[in-house]
């Protein structure tokens, strides 16, 4: 019931324009559920009846057709209480925070690994200091193996070999 409160002054409930703006933000966030994959939304919070309603919007393509099916999804959605709303939110961005995490950790792998193609020596010895848990020996195999087949215009073999090993050495001493 909207109105003003005639004891205190206050107004009953949010402003029509506030319910609009409420209502907007669930049909955008209806789009992007609607935009993940079926294995990224079995990995959501979702009620079975919401999900059924997700993928119904997935199979629609044509375009009216596909606007009108996520508004049915977002006014479906709205019945939802706000704790599942803001669980499925919170997942959605959990989800973007790991793969920012993982990008930030493939960009220090390709980091370390030119820095050992240009730098040899010095580069594995700080290596080596921040991580001392790691195989000296294989490192060591993996650059003189890289230099080789760049210089002999060879398959990047080890290349490759070397970023994995060094992901892997990163990922175990991530925070």
């Amino acid at each position: 019931m909207r109105g003003i409160d005639e004891d205190s002054g206050e107004y009953l409930g949010p402003s029509r324009s506030q319910q609009r703006r409420d209502a907007l933000e669930v049909l955008a966030l209806g789009e992007r559920l609607a935009a993940l994959s079926p294995a990224q939304l079995q990995q959501l919070p979702l009620p079975e009846a919401l999900l059924a309603q997700v993928l119904e919007a997935r199979r629609v393509t044509s375009h009216i057709a596909r606007k009108r099916q996520l508004a049915f999804l977002a006014k479906q959605m709205r019945r939802e209480d706000d704790e599942t709303l803001q669980a499925i939110r919170d997942a959605l961005e959990a989800g973007g925070e790991a793969a920012r995490q993982e990008t930030a950790l493939l960009h220090r792998a390709e980091t370390w690994r030119e820095r050992l193609l240009a730098d040899g020596d010095a580069a594995l010895a700080e290596l080596l200091d921040a991580h001392p848990g790691a195989d000296r020996q294989r490192l060591r195999q993996l650059v003189r193996s890289a230099i080789d087949e760049r210089r002999r215009d060879r398959p990047p073999r080890a290349y490759r070999e070397l970023f994995r090993l060094l992901r892997e050495l990163l990922l175990v001493q991530q925070p």
